[in-house]
């Protein structure tokens, strides 16, 4: 918001009489009150009292692989029996899984319309340079291309959703 703005803002309230205004723009926050001095006083003296907030950044979360089920422990374990080895096999999935990350902040499309179906689907193949969504930035659509060649097994972002810069948005099985 810039000078200009405030001050049609301070007009308005003084046409309009009301003792206080605020708004509150993502992290900027504007309070205008009127200190009256005496009942008396037909016209009130504006004050204007900018507060800016701190920004707060929210990184999105790491990709989680799904929990494998919790079995019951027995009781005694033999000495013939092998430990369940589980979390290898999930750190061996997880070393084929890569991220495609967005290359910039925007709003995240699968599909180039509504009515168009998406570029790619959970179980697509993908090749490097082959088409996988769409970011708007400032009112301009960029068509991000995959670097990785591999089946999508997770879709991270939600359609018409902002992306920040290096969100990860598909996980690729590579391999």
């Amino acid at each position: 918001m810039d000078f200009n703005q405030i001050q049609e803002l301070i007009r308005m309230m003084s046409k309009y009489k009301l003792s206080e205004f605020s708004l509150k723009e993502g992290d900027f926050k504007l309070v205008i009150r009127n200190q009256v001095a005496a009942e008396a006083t037909a016209a009130a003296t504006p004050v204007v009292v900018p507060v800016q907030q701190p920004m707060v950044t929210v990184a999105p979360p790491p990709p989680v692989a799904a929990p494998a089920p919790a079995a019951p422990a027995p009781a005694a374990p033999s000495k013939t029996e092998a430990a369940p080895a589980p979390a290898a096999a999930d750190e061996a999935n997880n070393a084929n899984l890569k991220q495609i990350k967005s290359p910039m902040v925007g709003t995240f499309y699968r599909s180039s319309g509504p009515d168009k179906p998406p570029f790619v689907k959970i179980g697509d193949t993908v090749d490097v340079g082959s088409k996988v969504c769409i970011i708007e930035a400032m009112k301009l659509f960029n068509e991000i291309e995959s670097e990785l060649k591999g089946k999508i097994v997770k879709i991270l972002a939600e359609d018409a959703s902002p992306v920040e810069y290096d969100q990860p948005l598909f996980l690729v099985e590579v391999g």
